[in-house]
């Protein structure tokens, strides 16, 4: 348990690197109007906070800087939920104010409004794509190569793509791959569907498919599409802006871990509703190891829709995100409501 003095001591240092990204001296802290302490008591506070796990000295600077489990702290006993700014409120308004044609233009407009306003990376799932599941999958040959994969949602969705099919197979080959893929893939969720392709039905699909991997790749190719179509991303190259970012591998990790769909799924998945604050290495990859995620659920009647994320470094204006995500998945619902009505 920390003591108050160090609970102000640590909020201060919380606040200014989040602001400057510069290591925090207790000279500056000891400046601030609202901690009223001598610098030597704000060091020897500091080293306690240090030796507790709180804050990291890095390199011989005098400064120290939060550690994630400083963060971690900061947002659950010390973090303020600001209001929004007249601007980003403005932004908002206009926003959910638009008579948009098509759902799509919902998220991808949300996402894109939310990366601007934070200069973060934003993440909008649409509606459903945890808890959709596959009904029915027919392939139904068009001519010796080509095909038409037809998805079945639990929900009615119904999606069409044209497949390759791989050279010499028959229809009667077809119709028992087909007749395997739905009796192991039927009520599986969308965004499971290509891990239990390769590590569930492969081997059972090589007891009758003589070129069983190519159809496993087609199946997938037609897959991809369909999870891609619910992730709306934005600004993801605003990593490259932070000051902490500066390693040019550690940058390309993040983004070519942005650009996979199943590693934004696995990012994302198991998030309980409402908002959510992941910081550092409580992110599932490895890559987002020094990025932070915060995430709120939009729901209509009860039923939870799908999710809003901001990610971007642990040094994040934690306070502002969670207030503006807060506003966008309520207005989010708002919107939806009115839409399926």
């Amino acid at each position: 348990m920390l003591s108050e003095r160090q609970r102000k001591i640590l909020n201060a240092i919380v606040d200014d690197y989040i602001r400057s990204a510069e290591p925090v001296g207790s000279r500056s802290i000891s400046k601030r109007g609202d901690v009223a302490f001598s610098p030597a008591t704000i060091r020897n506070e500091m080293s306690d906070l240090e030796e507790m796990g709180y804050l990291e000295q890095p390199h011989t600077s005098a400064g120290r800087i939060p550690s994630h489990k400083g963060y971690r702290y900061y947002v659950d006993h010390l973090v303020k939920y600001g209001t929004l700014s007249s601007h980003e409120l403005n932004v908002m308004k206009v926003f959910f104010a638009e008579k948009i044609q098509e759902m799509e233009q919902i998220f991808q407009h949300a996402a894109t409004i939310l990366s601007g306003l934070t200069n973060y990376t934003s993440i909008v799932l649409g509606p459903e794509v945890f808890s959709t599941t596959l009904k029915h999958l027919q392939i139904i040959p068009l001519d010796e190569r080509t095909g038409v994969a037809i998805f079945v949602t639990n929900t009615g969705h119904v999606e069409n793509r044209i497949v390759q099919i791989p050279d010499g197979m028959s229809i009667s080959e077809i119709e028992k791959a087909v007749n395997i893929l739905n009796a192991k893939l039927t009520q599986v969720p969308l965004f499971q569907l290509k891990s239990k392709l390769y590590n569930e039905i492969g081997t059972e699909l090589s007891k009758h498919v003589t070129q069983y991997e190519e159809l496993i790749r087609t199946v997938e190719s037609a897959l991809e599409h369909n999870e891609q179509d619910r992730i709306y991303m934005s600004g993801a190259t605003n990593m490259l802006i932070q000051p902490e970012f500066k390693d040019v591998d550690q940058v390309k990790l993040i983004l070519d871990t942005l650009g996979e769909t199943p590693a934004i799924m696995k990012l994302l998945d198991d998030l309980p509703e409402g908002i959510q604050v992941r910081i550092g290495s409580e992110n599932s990859l490895e890559a987002m190891s020094n990025c932070s995620l915060i995430t709120a659920t939009y729901s209509l009647d009860g039923q939870c829709l799908g999710t809003v994320g901001i990610l971007g470094p642990t040094r994040m204006e934690y306070g502002k995100v969670i207030s503006l995500l807060d506003y966008v998945s309520k207005d989010m619902a708002l919107l939806l409501a009115r839409w399926y009505k």
